[in-house]
């Protein structure tokens, strides 16, 4: 639900983007910084506007990550009772670490997670695919950010959002195969069945056992 919500506030952030961004940027810089000059109330509404889904990516996101770190650090202690949060805190805190260590992090908790032996291939492709979209989302965030200039508010478009929702969908995914496989080991399986040359074993020792008692 989080990963939704913050796709949809970027969607809008783009949206307003491109409907109002470019022109909105003309018109603050004719004001020239003065919010008395002629026209500056003019501006106020498509600002504030501006200000309130910029908020919104940014809540979206703390929610996002928030609650992601708590479900990752729930699993790691399911899959290994006793197991720390500082881990998890300095894979995706620490500069230069959190660019490589989370989603090694995540392949241990697979791992750990005791999955079939037979996902291990496509497993590796779904944690893979996300990470490298998440890399690319911060570069080509950070890049659009940078060359936004005088010209543009954000500098996102169309390419940045469908880079973020494939992303989310992604992240998705990793959390939906380790919740199933937790939830699949947790389940306890049905009663064992007993065959019918097991059955006629038992039953033979069971006669067994009543001969020699009746012989006693």
């Amino acid at each position: 639900m989080t990963l939704a919500a913050q796709v949809v506030a970027t969607a809008a952030l783009v949206v307003f983007e491109q409907a109002r961004g470019r022109r909105l940027v003309q018109e603050i810089s004719a004001l020239g910084g003065d919010p008395h000059a002629p026209g500056a109330q003019a501006v106020v509404g498509a600002v504030s506007v501006f200000a309130i889904l910029i908020m919104l990516v940014t809540a979206t996101t703390v929610a996002a990550a928030a609650a992601y770190l708590t479900w990752l650090i729930q699993t790691r202690q399911n899959a290994s009772p006793g197991a720390q949060t500082a881990p998890v805190l300095a894979a995706w805190s620490v500069p230069g670490v959190n660019l490589v260590a989370p989603p090694v992090l995540v392949h241990r908790l697979w791992w750990d997670s005791r999955p079939p032996a037979d996902r291990h291939g496509r497993w590796v492709a779904l944690l893979a695919a996300w990470w490298l979209s998440w890399l690319a989302v911060l570069a080509l965030v950070l890049v659009r950010l940078t060359a936004a200039g005088d010209t543009d508010l954000t500098g996102l478009g169309p390419a940045e959002l469908a880079l973020v929702a494939l992303c989310a969908l992604l992240c998705a995914a990793t959390v939906r195969q380790i919740t199933r496989i937790q939830a699949a080991g947790a389940r306890p399986g049905p009663p064992a069945r007993t065959g019918p040359v097991m059955a006629r074993i038992l039953a033979e020792q069971g006669s067994a056992q009543q001969v020699h008692h009746a012989r006693r």
